[in-house]
């Protein structure tokens, strides 16, 4: 079935590309307010982009009467924010943070984190997630009314030591990160422990008919 998709029906695109686009990545992202309030909220729409530099990606939605949510709005007011990655472990105090909280409450207190002074940007980390990333706002693509796309680029990535194989090389344990993602419809995540291995081909050998 094809769907031509109208912009009068915004809620069947995005039903069609959260069910289909799986699993995402999350990014849960701290961002400090005007008034020193260090909020906290998980975004599905989010990857990373490019190593030259290294950027990454968030799409952000307003509400159409409503306006941008605490962490959009201080994203685009300071150019400021950190990503933290999410574990299984995490997901429920995660959840707890996509609640509507007003703005002068902070989700870290909400769920019962904690939180560590980053070295570059003024919002902190998340001192249980395993990896963090610093970021400053690079680009703001507008793509509609109600929605944009924040290119972040990445000033220092944190990650817990036990995670770090070969620090020289830049091998991490991503297995062992055990990262969730997003999935279809209200509520649904994956685990990435259920993974396999494929080698890229070659187009020499490819031609030779080497298929293994």
């Amino acid at each position: 079935m094809r769907f031509d998709l109208d912009p009068r029906r915004p809620e069947i695109s995005y039903k069609l590309l959260t069910a289909c686009v799986t699993p995402r990545p999350i990014a849960w992202v701290t961002s400090l307010s005007a008034a020193g309030v260090v909020n906290a909220a998980p975004y599905s729409f989010f990857n990373a982009m490019g190593h030259r530099p290294p950027t990454v990606t968030i799409g952000i939605l307003a509400d159409p009467e409503k306006g941008w949510k605490d962490t959009a709005r201080n994203i685009l007011d300071s150019g400021e924010f950190v990503i933290n990655l999410v574990t299984e472990a995490l997901a429920d105090q995660m959840n707890l943070t996509c609640m509507n909280a007003p703005a002068e409450l902070s989700e870290i207190q909400i769920a019962g984190l904690g939180t560590t002074p980053a070295s570059q940007v003024a919002p902190p980390l998340i001192a249980e997630a395993p990896v963090s990333l610093e970021c400053r706002t690079h680009t703001v693509v507008t793509t509609g009314q109600h929605q944009a796309i924040v290119v972040g680029q990445v000033l220092a990535i944190h990650v817990a030591d036990r995670y770090v194989l070969d620090a020289e090389r830049g091998h991490i344990d991503s297995p062992g990160l055990a990262l969730i993602g997003r999935m279809h419809g209200a509520g649904w995540y994956s685990r990435s422990g259920d993974q396999f291995q494929l080698t890229r081909p070659a187009f020499e050998a490819w031609q030779r008919g080497e298929r293994d």
